[in-house]
């Protein structure tokens, strides 16, 4: 049994539009680390005719994001419209070293929420774009967690950063269209402080181009709260025998875990891949503290350790599948704006497991209820501390209690 891909209204202040209801006739491509992203997305700009939207929590100004800018650049020499959108905490080095040069060269170029005090827990200024959507001449897209960034930073060669994107064609291209273009028409009017007239030059193309059944999912402040999140809960209801969730950031709030508790005790495989390099260490400790509960519920716990893993991606039951920005913490489905690929496709669904299983076996060890009592009680009370100290910055920016 597979649940059903759209997010059911299971929460006040959830909606569900065309932003979120499945379309069939995608094509859908899974693409793993920026070995196959990057090649690919800058394949489609050097194809582009009429107009490029990128979205990016990060763009940062190393080989990587100056081959995607020149890129950019030359698309705008040849008359193409570029719009980039970075985020204004993520996107701080891009502010710096690359924007100046590429609006020279033709790109716009907004930054979402361009803070000059970043050390605040006020709730608007946690406010993020974190999503990493593109889309190519309303044609094709691309949705994921890769950002603008070399695959080897802070853990070199020979192995990158764990990560997916999907590359998009069909009817899905409408509702992805839909959403980065009113992104960017809100953006600039807050920007400038005056309307500023952006008009489509590339309507979607939404002309079957596969059989794929798939939903795009955002968060935002306003209807889409919840979508995320909601998609995920009902996945894990219906699980039946497997649930296998990769995820860089991992916090669930209550609902969440006892979602996934409920499924491990009706049965259900569970199987978490998790970060096992921290570049949060607070965050990983803070997780770490979760690990007793769910061990002793019989769920599997693996952490990655080959390299920085950054994926945000899940397979339910062979058949439900998704792909995306979003983290399973509350600063991910509760504040930042986010954007995931729901698929309802057993091939996918099946390619994405095989990737992740031989991550586990490549690059991931296994953690056992006995492992986590041989630790030294100071670590132990290191994670419960950054537990209680995340629980605090969630209460204190204004989510606290269910959330």
């Amino acid at each position: 049994m597979v649940a059903d891909i759209r997010p059911r209204c299971t929460h006040r202040g959830s909606g569900v539009d065309h932003l979120t209801t499945a379309s069939g006739g995608n094509a859908i491509a899974l693409l793993e680390n920026g070995e196959q992203y990057f090649p690919a997305l800058l394949a489609e700009i050097g194809a582009a005719r009429r107009e490029i939207f990128l979205q990016f929590y990060i763009f940062d100004p190393d080989d990587t994001g100056r081959r995607v800018a020149s890129a950019l650049m030359r698309a705008a020499a040849r008359g193409v419209t570029v719009r980039l959108m970075v985020d204004g905490f993520g996107g701080r080095p891009f502010v710096r070293s690359l924007m100046d040069d590429l609006q020279a060269g033709g790109v716009d170029v907004l930054i979402y929420r361009r803070e000059l005090r970043v050390l605040s827990l006020r709730r608007h200024r946690l406010r993020r774009l974190h999503r990493k959507v593109v889309v190519i001449d309303g044609r094709t897209a691309f949705v994921g967690g890769i950002n603008v960034v070399d695959d080897f930073e802070h853990h070199g060669p020979p192995h990158p950063r764990y990560d997916y994107a999907v590359r998009v064609e069909g009817p899905l291209l409408e509702p992805i269209l839909g959403s980065v273009y009113r992104l960017w028409r809100l953006v600039a009017w807050a920007s400038f402080q005056r309307r500023v007239p952006v008009h489509l030059r590339a309507p979607a193309v939404v002309t079957p181009a596969g059989a794929v059944r798939a939903a795009y999912l955002i968060r935002d402040n306003l209807r889409h709260r919840f979508d995320i999140e909601n998609a995920y809960l009902e996945a894990i209801a219906s699980a039946r025998e497997q649930i296998l969730i990769a995820n860089a950031y991992f916090f669930p709030g209550r609902r969440f875990r006892h979602a996934l508790l409920d499924a491990a005790a009706r049965g259900v495989r569970v199987t978490l891949l998790l970060q096992g390099l921290a570049d949060h260490p607070v965050q990983h400790y803070a997780s770490r503290a979760l690990y007793p509960l769910f061990l002793e519920r019989g769920i599997r716990l693996f952490e990655y350790h080959r390299s920085v893993l950054h994926a945000k991606v899940a397979v339910v039951d062979g058949g439900w599948a998704t792909v995306g920005s979003s983290n399973i913490d509350p600063f991910s489905l509760l504040l930042a704006r986010e954007a995931n690929v729901v698929v309802q496709d057993r091939s996918f669904a099946a390619e994405l497991q095989r990737s992740l299983e031989r991550a586990i076996d490549s690059g991931a060890k296994e953690l056992r209820h006995e492992d986590w009592r041989r630790l030294p009680r100071l670590r132990r009370a290191l994670s419960w501390l950054a537990y209680q100290a995340v629980r605090l910055m969630i209460g204190v920016a204004g989510y606290g209690g269910k959330h």
